[in-house]
């Protein structure tokens, strides 16, 4: 393996490419330690007057309300004060949009009940919380969960 690095003061923003003929376990490894120095995005949590800043490893989901975003955990649930499409742009790769309404964690899904006909009922461990799963998302999300022990 060659490992390389190129100086280039043009550049904005730090890049890392990794070539390989294939993609096997070792290559994935150098990619999640690629993208795990990022960390995660400070999203601020608010639950009447109070703010919080939770673990995102513990948000379920984020969803739509009425005039509202709310980000569940295992027991509580919690405001945030951004658009759905703002968040799941900040987002690391293990939440993926589920519904027109609704980003999941698919490292907390538990079971999906698959539908053909209509959504599909995803279940989470630990919780009686529960989200549906429409079908023109379904496809990333099966795949997103394909890929849930790299994440």
């Amino acid at each position: 393996m060659k490992v390389r690095i190129e100086i280039d003061e043009n550049m904005s923003e730090d890049e890392i490419v990794i070539r390989c003929a294939q993609p096997d376990e070792r290559v994935l490894k150098m990619k999640r330690a690629a993208e795990s120095t990022e960390g995660d995005p400070e999203i601020a949590f608010f639950k009447d007057a109070v703010q919080f800043y939770p673990p995102l490893d513990s948000i379920l989901f984020f969803e739509t309300g009425e005039h509202n975003l709310n980000a569940h955990t295992s027991d509580d649930v919690f405001q945030v004060k951004m658009k759905l499409f703002e968040l799941e742009e900040i987002l690391p790769r293990k939440f993926v949009r589920a519904s027109k309404s609704a980003i999941v964690n698919v490292k907390h899904i538990y079971s999906v009940e698959r539908n053909i006909t209509s959504a599909s009922l995803i279940s989470f461990a630990g919780t009686h919380k529960q989200l549906y799963a429409s079908r023109s998302y379904y496809k990333l999300l099966k795949l997103r969960l394909g890929e849930r022990r790299f994440l």
